[in-house]
């Protein structure tokens, strides 16, 4: 897997909106944002526009990502934002130059597709916040400040309190490749040349405004393809947006851990990654190592 190197001063990035449109204060927010990290910024030539609910065709979409991915001086990729519309552009995207001149990617939810193309490509990329968190949360956010620390050299290291899900956690220590994201993108790929599952794998998942029930379904769907039986832990991220549903037999969380508690790996809830304030970078394609105990999350990545 090419991990990009990181981040030097006077480095050039490209916000881009391969999915959905974007208000244009919120993308001049967060380039003000990587200048102040001392890097030239840019917009790309497409990024700001709206066609329905994109931010522009599928050509001028796939011409923002495209250049920036073949722009050797492009050190840093940002999406704008997610929504939908990265699956057009996946299977027409050329990988050869970004594979000669790597640059980190950032982005999550709808860009789930892109990591796992990424990913595909043996290239690293970076789930973590977009151009709306960096407006509306500013410079000195914690997911910010350590998206930061990412692309400075800095691999991500969390220690976090289990609080009100201890009782759902399963305890144990998990070592493996990251992947995964937001899990109604995921599902979508699975049995695709792009969902490639790694063997001991550490899946996390996360969503936003997803009914119990079609979570339930889209939990039995890693079952039943084959998915849990790979992996050697599992990261519950934030699954905000919904409302619990009384004739589910049991709540999200829970109808999620009856799913899972018969496989032998460890299994955290409440991971701060997802559609919400604490929504920690993490490096997707990379070793992980998670380790869940009675009182504390552990999971850290190197480089």
């Amino acid at each position: 897997m090419i991990l990009p190197a990181p981040l030097k001063y006077n480095d050039k990035a490209v916000i881009i909106s391969p999915s959905g449109k974007i208000d244009d204060y919120l993308v001049h927010d967060a380039a003000a944002i990587l200048e102040s990290w001392g890097l030239t910024t840019e917009i790309g030539r497409f990024a700001l526009g709206v066609a329905g609910r994109f931010s522009g065709s599928v050509y001028e979409r796939l011409y923002d990502i495209q250049s920036a991915f073949d722009d050797p001086s492009v050190k840093l990729i940002l999406c704008s934002r997610g929504g939908y519309g990265v699956v057009h552009l996946i299977d027409i995207l050329d990988f050869s130059s970004l594979r000669k001149h790597p640059k980190w990617v950032i982005g999550y939810s709808d860009i789930t597709a892109l990591h796992a193309t990424l990913q595909k490509n043996g290239i690293a990329s970076v789930h973590g916040p977009m151009v709306k968190h960096f407006s509306e949360e500013g410079a000195e956010d914690v997911s910010v400040r350590y998206t930061k620390s990412i692309l400075a050299g800095q691999p991500p290291q969390y220690e976090i309190p289990t609080q009100g899900y201890r009782s759902l956690n399963l305890t144990g220590r998990a070592v493996g490749r990251l992947f995964g994201g937001n899990l109604s993108v995921f599902c979508g790929m699975i049995g695709s040349k792009y969902a490639r599952i790694p063997d001991k794998g550490i899946l996390f998942i996360e969503d936003i405004g997803e009914e119990p029930y079609k979570v339930d379904r889209m939990i039995h769907q890693l079952k039943l393809s084959g998915v849990l039986k790979k992996i050697s832990g599992l990261i519950v991220g934030q699954f905000t947006d919904f409302e619990e549903d009384d004739q589910m037999y049991a709540s999200l969380y829970e109808s999620i851990r009856t799913v899972v508690e018969n496989y032998n790996f460890p299994v955290c809830f409440n991971f701060p990654v997802g559609h919400s304030r604490l929504n920690f970078p993490l490096i997707m394609g990379v070793r992980a190592e998670l380790i869940v105990d009675d009182d504390h999350i552990l999971f850290k990545q190197s480089n």
